[in-house]
C-alpha cells in the first residue's frame, strides 16, 4: 500500500519537474521568456490537480433510484454500519470505516482510503479507488452496502483490486470534492 503511494507521487513529479525545469531554463537564458516561462509553471500546477480532480470523480454522487427503494436501501445500511456512520453518510453520501491499513469513505462508486499520519513532517495520503457494484438498477445505498461488506471481507483485496485513480495530499483531493463531501474527509482524516 505505501509503495502505491510512493509511485503515485514519483509519477506525479516526473511529470511536473520538466515543466519547472523548462520555466528555470528559460529565465536564466532568456528573462523575456517569462511568459512561456508562466505558463510551463501553470502547467505543472495543473497536472496534480487534473489527478486530484480524478480522484474526486470516485466518489461523486451518481444517479439516484426513486425515493422508496432509496429508503429502504438506506435503513439497511443503517443496520450494518453504527450510527456515526449513517450520520455520515446522511450528511455527505459516505460512510466511514476503519481498517487496518486507514479509514475509509465508501461511495457508490468508489472508495477513498485516508492513510494515517507518519509524523509532523510526513503527513497521511488519501488513496482514491475507483470501483463498481456491476448492479445499475440498485439503489446507491445498496452499492454502498455491496462495497462495505467486500472491504470487510477482505480489505486488502479490495484495495489491490480497485483501480487506483488517485494518492496524494488530502489539501489537494478537498478542494476537487463537493462541498458536502468534505467534512467526512475532514472526520477521516481526524480518526
Amino acid at each position: 500500500m505505501h509503495r502505491a503511494g510512493v509511485v503515485w507521487t514519483l509519477t506525479t513529479v516526473a511529470h511536473v519537474v520538466p515543466f519547472i525545469a523548462v520555466a528555470v531554463v528559460l529565465m536564466l537564458l532568456q528573462p523575456l521568456a517569462f511568459p512561456v516561462a508562466a505558463i510551463a509553471l501553470v502547467h505543472a500546477w495543473i497536472i496534480p490537480e487534473l489527478y486530484a480532480a480524478r480522484g474526486a470523480g470516485v466518489v461523486r454522487p451518481k444517479s439516484r433510484a426513486a425515493a422508496g427503494p432509496e429508503r429502504v436501501a438506506l435503513g439497511l445500511l443503517g443496520d450494518l454500519v453504527g450510527h456515526e456512520a449513517r450520520e455520515l453518510h446522511a450528511q455527505t453520501g459516505l460512510a466511514i470505516e476503519r481498517g487496518r491499513l486507514g479509514t475509509w469513505l465508501v461511495a457508490e462508486a468508489g472508495a477513498l482510503l485516508v492513510r494515517p499520519r507518519r509524523s509532523r513532517r510526513r503527513p497521511g495520503l488519501v488513496h482514491c479507488y475507483c470501483v463498481r457494484v456491476p448492479a445499475p438498477e440498485l439503489p446507491s445505498a445498496d452499492r454502498v452496502a455491496h462495497l462495505l461488506l467486500a472491504l470487510r471481507a477482505d480489505e486488502q483485496g479490495f484495495a489491490t483490486v480497485a483501480n487506483l485513480a488517485f494518492a496524494g495530499a488530502p489539501w489537494r483531493l478537498r478542494r476537487r470534492l463537493p462541498a458536502a463531501m468534505a467534512p467526512a474527509l475532514d472526520r477521516a482524516a481526524a480518526v
